[in-house]
């Protein structure tokens, strides 16, 4: 995957500040990290499902909106060759680096990313980070890092309980058109699973699909058409 993607990213509908279910403090100094209103760098760590990618991505979307440039790089894409892909990006708006964790270990990367985190402090840029877990639990090589890590705000998230996820997913099948109720739901659960990235891109088939056969999202629409996913 070229280094340039994430420049041209467009980013998802879904993942929208005012879309996010979770705690509104966070969302709200995610948003103003986003607009250049507060000046604090970000660490967001939690398990996945814990809506870290989400708030990435829309705080890009939110600074892109008002015409800052930002920066969405999927570390787990470029692990191995971090230097290459973090070239000119320090000088952006605001910049969004997502699976720290997927660099950890790799000394080139960790001291290309420990030297990117010096050039953007130097300017007026605002860099947001994502892991698994905070600095000092992630088994981190070079110890400089990790001290300029800690010196970011950071944020301690929790997964989304069930009630948030059934929330998450009905405000995006409503976007689509559909709706979906809580026996729709149950089967999705049971039959695909919880991980809302994965039920996300399910909604825009059972949405062409729905379209297609003119029927509503039902449990007997579902059995005939999730053994094709």
């Amino acid at each position: 995957m070229s280094a340039q993607l994430p420049l041209t990213l467009k980013f998802p509908p879904d993942q929208r500040l005012s879309a996010y279910v979770g705690e509104i403090a966070v969302r709200d100094l995610v948003a103003a990290v986003a607009a250049g209103a507060r000046s604090d760098w970000l660490y967001l760590a939690g398990p996945v499902g814990s809506g870290k990618t989400h708030l990435l991505l829309a705080a890009c979307a939110e600074a892109q909106a008002l015409g800052r440039r930002a920066v969405y790089l999927p570390l787990a894409a470029m692990a191995g060759r971090l230097e290459q892909a973090l070239v000119g990006q320090d000088d952006a708006a605001l910049v969004c680096l997502d699976g720290l964790d997927a660099i950890v270990g790799d000394r080139d990367d960790e001291v290309a990313l420990f030297h990117f985190h010096n050039r953007a402090r130097a300017g007026d840029g605002r860099v947001i980070y994502a892991a698994s877990a905070m600095p000092a639990a992630l088994p981190i090589g070079v110890p400089d890092l990790v001290s300029r890590l800690e010196q970011c705000t950071r944020l301690a998230l929790a997964p989304l309980d069930e009630d948030a996820r059934r929330d998450v997913l009905r405000q995006r099948a409503a976007r689509r058109g559909l709706e979906l109720d809580d026996a729709v739901l149950d089967y999705l659960f049971r039959r695909v699973g919880r991980d809302l990235a994965t039920l996300t891109v399910l909604l825009d088939r059972l949405d062409r699909e729905s379209l297609a056969a003119q029927r509503r999202v039902t449990i007997p629409f579902l059995r005939q058409f999730l053994p094709a996913v």
